[in-house]
């Protein structure tokens, strides 16, 4: 199993990246909230890794915090939950905001997740509420910094497209959240904060 990468950060497409270690190329998914604080391209990365088998291949998913990868794992055993979904969830609330919001029942306000239908939002009350508390603690892994994306409109709706939001709707986001000078990340990180309502 794979349980941690440690080399050069190759390339940012959210919500893929490509990290070189030892002269091999990984393609790792991660949450937006990874994402955010990663170093610029060329630079050193460490990120704690889940290694999944599916049915279609083999997949890798980072993240620089244990809580995440930890909240990752225990969304994944929720059921009607898969990696993009689990992703999407991660990339929309931080952990200890979803484990307060598991604890409270706020099925409302998980629904605003994309892909999190009341169902769903439902299982996840009753499924991870044993779960989440073992998973607030933070150990920020890594290093930090910033990349200038060339398009960073562009970049933020296609980003939010891949987490689950229909094109017109990522696009209204973008439109919305968007500010001269911004990075993707930023425009991101704004647009999903408005998407969740804060």
């Amino acid at each position: 199993m794979i349980g941690r990468l440690r080399g050069t950060l190759i390339s940012k497409q959210p919500p893929s990246l490509l990290i070189e270690v030892g002269g091999v190329g990984y393609d790792v998914d991660a949450p937006m909230s990874t994402i955010y604080d990663l170093p610029a391209t060329g630079k050193e990365v460490i990120l704690l890794t889940h290694y999944a088998v599916k049915e279609d291949g083999v997949a890798l998913y980072g993240f620089l915090r244990e809580a995440e990868r930890a909240m990752f794992r225990n969304l994944l055993k929720v059921s009607g939950i898969g990696a993009k979904i689990a992703l999407a969830v991660l990339s929309g609330v931080a952990t200890d905001e979803l484990s307060r919001l598991v604890h409270a029942g706020d099925v409302v306000a998980l629904t605003k997740i994309p892909g999190i239908g009341k169902k769903t939002a439902e299982r996840m009350v009753v499924e991870l509420r044993d779960r989440v508390d073992a998973v607030g603690v933070r150990l920020p892994v890594g290093t930090m910094g910033e990349a200038a994306p060339v398009d960073p409109v562009s970049e933020a709706t296609v980003a939010l497209q891949q987490l689950g939001y229909k094109p017109v709707e990522a696009s209204r986001l973008v439109q919305k959240a968007a500010a001269e000078g911004d990075s993707a990340e930023a425009i991101i990180r704004k647009a999903l904060r408005a998407a969740l309502g804060g």
